[in-house]
C-alpha cells in the first residue's frame, strides 16, 4: 500500500486497496496473452470492413426474418392448431 500518512481512516484504507488492486490489474494486461493479441491486431482495410459489415448485415437480416416467421406462426398457425387439437 503507497499511503505515507499515518492518518488515514479505515474507508481511505480500503479504498486505496481497491485502487492499488485495479492498477496491478491492469499491469498484468500488458504483460500477458492479451498484450501479444492487441499487439498483432491491425486496421481492416475498407475490403475487410465492408465484407464484415455484409457478413453481420445478412445474420441480421436472418435472425429478423427467423424471428418473424415464429411470430406469425405463433400469432397464426399454432393458436388454431391447440384449438383442434383439444377439441374447442
Amino acid at each position: 500500500m503507497s499511503v505515507e500518512n499515518s492518518k488515514v481512516s479505515k474507508f481511505e484504507e480500503k479504498v486505496q486497496d481497491v485502487q492499488d488492486d485495479i492498477e496491478s490489474r491492469v499491469r498484468s494486461l500488458q504483460t500477458g496473452s492479451y498484450a501479444r493479441i492487441l499487439k498483432m491486431a491491425r486496421k481492416p482495410t475498407k475490403a475487410q470492413f465492408r465484407q464484415t459489415m455484409i457478413v453481420c448485415g445478412i445474420g441480421m437480416f436472418i435472425l429478423g426474418l427467423f424471428g418473424f416467421v415464429v411470430q406469425a406462426m405463433m400469432n397464426n398457425v399454432f393458436p388454431a392448431f391447440f384449438d383442434w387439437l383439444t377439441g374447442a
